[in-house]
């Protein structure tokens, strides 16, 4: 049997889709077998191709919903270690909207509008927190940037791809 790309090449290897003779230098081993170049062309998933108007939607969606929750972040009683949890559940809240207005798409362009959205909250939170010239000192908190960090890495970790 000859190669159908190289017929100078003899083989008696297969394609495991159409069962055109194939040989090691055109071969493309794949999660299911041997593949012709043609049968393994491998396309991108659907849920990574974002378009524009998906990332549009993401950051209006992103943005709103952040600078909501870090307006109401301020007013929420509790502090200490329920500070981190509040956060943690802003970054979900916000992970979660950035990816129901992308139609449920992953990728790491909406992993970065989520992260930037938990920024934002939390630049508004302290701007209502303290007054201006004190802002630093809100801004610059142990407690404050754990938080940020912790509700960024939930942000985000809701649009990864499993």
């Amino acid at each position: 049997m000859r190669c159908a790309l190289h017929p100078n090449t003899e083989t008696n290897l297969m394609c495991g889709k159409c069962g055109q003779p194939i040989c090691p230098k055109c071969l493309v081993q794949t999660p299911v077998g041997a593949r012709c170049p043609e049968c393994a062309a491998m396309k991108r998933l659907p849920v990574y191709n974002v378009t524009g108007i998906f990332y549009a939607r993401a950051i209006a969606a992103g943005l709103l919903t952040a600078s909501a929750l870090g307006a109401l972040w301020p007013f929420i009683p509790f502090g200490g270690f329920f500070y981190l949890i509040i956060a943690i559940g802003i970054g979900y809240a916000i992970g979660e909207v950035v990816s129901l207005s992308a139609n449920r798409k992953r990728g790491r362009g909406l992993q970065a509008i989520a992260g930037l959205s938990m920024v934002v909250s939390y630049v508004v939170r302290s701007l209502l927190d303290t007054p201006l010239p004190n802002f630093m000192d809100s801004f610059i908190n142990v407690y404050g940037l754990i938080a940020l960090v912790l509700g960024i890495i939930v942000a985000v970790s809701r649009l990864r791809g499993n």
